[in-house]
Parts: structure tokens; C-alpha cells; sequence
């Protein structure tokens, strides 16, 4: 086992729990957060440790400072902090953007944007070869609607995963010094239960057409991404995107 720890945040389904599967296969221990998914989150901590992988499931609001910080601290408790994934995200109903109000914007930002501020600032300190630690890697989980914008539908969701993109960048070169490597996915249309929070659960098979490969992607797919990036792997890789588009 590598007795190292990975924190995946927003991981009780989706995209997050098939990444903290496949970290936990490659010998990680585990830390899974949620807010408010405590079910699907101790199935998962119960699969993870039948796997004989350490796993604990934590419920923090990882846009709150002190709940990001209570996460942390347990998370140090299994070991040494190696990977931090930030996918906690949400969206909301689909509208234009004079259906947008500015306390759902709001929301948005603090959710996708400062959770992720928030967390790679708690596991930099960590992980920083100049404060003691053995380096480490983040891996912020963003979307193509970063760069179409999502007009007509999700106008603020694409303004916060533009901030994430640029957050990325910025943080790969402040940390690249300190053991500590930043990257990003940008996944587009898969089919997970995120698109219902939207209003529109069938959203994928309405659009699947548009996708040059004629299919959404799985959270599988978008997984394996993001644990090449998280792992040695992709060890000559910072401040880089990967777009689990379908061609996009």
C-alpha cells in the first residue's frame, strides 16, 4: 500500500466516486466528502474498505473556510496528503442570464469557485516541499462549458468553471516550485445525475448528436483522466488541461 492519502471532494456519486475508486484501487487511502449525500457516502466508504483500502467519509461544506479546514484535519489523520481532487460542483435551473439572480450567482461562485480556492489552499500547505511536506498534486475538475460560456443555460456555471481554468493555471505556476503539481479536466456532456439538478435529466440524449463521437461519456472515462493526472503518470504535466469532451 502506498499509505499516502487522496481527498476528493463532492465525491458520494459521479464522476467523484469513480474517482475515488480508482484511486483506492491503486493502493491511495481515501478521504470522501459530501454535504448532503450521507447515504451514498457510507455505501461507498463500506465498498472502499471491503477493498482493504483506509476510507473515511467526511460532511463539510468545502465552500465554508473552518468546515474545509475540519476536513483537512481528518484527512491527516490517515497519513500523508498526496492528492487533492476538487469536484465538488453545482448548477442550477436552466435559464438565460436575465434568469440569473445575483444570489444564485452568487451561490454558484462560492460552491465551484472559492470551495476550490479554499481546499488547494488547505492541501498546498501540506504538501509543500519548502514547509515540510512531500509534494503532492491537484486536480480541479472543471468543464467545456468554460469555454463555450453555455449560453441560454448555464451562463453562470460556465463563468465559474472559467475562473476555475484560470485558478488552475495561476496555481500551477505559484506551486510548481514546491513539489506541487496542478492540472485540470474539462469534461462535456456526460451522463450522470447532475444534469436533473439543470431541469432536464435526458439533457445528454438531446445533444449527444453534437458530440463528434456521437455519444456522452461516462464518469469512467472522466475518472481515468483525472487519476492519470493525479498519479506519476503525468509526472511532467502542470498547469494543463484535459478536455473529456467527445471531441468538442
Amino acid at each position: 500500500m502506498l499509505n499516502q492519502v487522496a481527498v476528493i471532494t463532492g465525491s458520494s456519486r459521479g464522476i467523484g466516486a469513480a474517482t475515488a475508486r480508482l484511486m483506492a484501487a491503486k493502493g491511495y487511502s481515501i478521504v470522501l466528502n459530501y454535504q448532503n449525500s450521507a447515504g451514498p457516502a457510507e455505501a461507498l466508504k463500506q465498498e472502499i474498505s471491503a477493498m482493504g483500502v483506509p476510507c473515511i467519509a467526511v460532511q463539510a461544506d468545502v465552500s465554508e473556510e473552518d468546515q474545509v479546514e475540519a476536513l483537512f484535519s481528518q484527512a491527516d489523520a490517515l497519513g500523508p496528503l498526496a492528492v487533492l481532487v476538487n469536484n465538488a460542483g453545482i448548477l442550477a435551473q436552466q435559464t438565460g442570464l436575465r434568469g440569473i439572480s445575483a444570489e444564485r450567482f452568487r451561490h454558484i461562485l462560492n460552491v465551484n469557485v472559492l470551495s476550490c480556492f479554499l481546499c488547494t489552499k488547505a492541501a498546498a500547505t501540506r504538501m509543500s516541499t519548502k514547509e515540510g511536506g512531500c509534494g503532492g498534486t491537484i486536480v480541479n475538475v472543471s468543464s467545456t462549458a468554460a469555454k463555450s460560456g453555455a449560453p441560454n443555460e448555464y451562463t453562470d456555471y460556465a463563468a465559474s468553471k472559467g475562473a476555475m481554468d484560470s485558478f488552475t493555471r495561476g496555481a500551477a505556476l505559484e506551486l510548481a516550485d514546491e513539489g506541487i503539481r496542478v492540472n485540470a479536466v474539462r469534461p462535456a456532456l456526460i451522463d450522470t445525475e447532475m444534469h436533473a439538478s439543470g431541469g432536464e435529466p435526458d439533457r445528454v440524449k438531446r445533444l449527444q448528436t453534437k458530440i463528434p463521437l456521437q455519444r456522452p461519456g461516462t464518469v469512467q472515462e472522466v475518472a481515468e483522466a483525472i487519476v492519470w493526472l493525479a498519479t506519476n503518470k503525468s509526472s511532467f504535466v502542470t498547469g494543463s488541461f484535459i478536455d473529456a469532451s467527445g471531441g468538442l
